[in-house]
């Protein structure tokens, strides 16, 4: 029996680790202001590329561009940790989340969006 799950245990992190070689690829956007700020992260929570509209830049209102600079980031983050989620669910058979904390699950101590 102990070999029947280290068996699968190996074939699960097998999976698992083809899968988050898989979410370098995925890729989803954060936007802000209308979409005048768009963050590009992918599916290993790596920002992937920033475009500011060359309008707001005009403005010179530093501390409004920080702002939205934020808030299109921690989108573009929370839509990839969906995203990564769904990806591995798929993959994990209903294992929870926790077990891959570099996806923001409850294993991952604080950071942007977790206690």
């Amino acid at each position: 029996m102990i070999a029947d799950l280290m068996k699968n245990a190996g074939k699960l992190r097998e999976s698992a680790e083809k899968a988050f070689e898989a979410l370098g690829k995925l890729t989803v956007e954060g936007a802000s202001g209308g979409g005048e700020v768009k963050v590009t992260v992918n599916g290993r929570l790596e920002v992937v590329s920033v475009r500011i509209d060359p309008e707001l830049l005009k403005d010179g209102d530093a501390e409004l561009l920080e702002e939205l600079v934020a808030a299109a980031v921690n989108a573009g983050m929370s839509k990839a940790r969906e995203a990564a989620a769904k990806s591995f669910a798929s993959i994990a058979g209903g294992m929870p989340l926790g077990l891959f904390p570099e996806l923001g699950g409850p294993a991952a101590g604080p950071g942007p969006g977790r206690p």
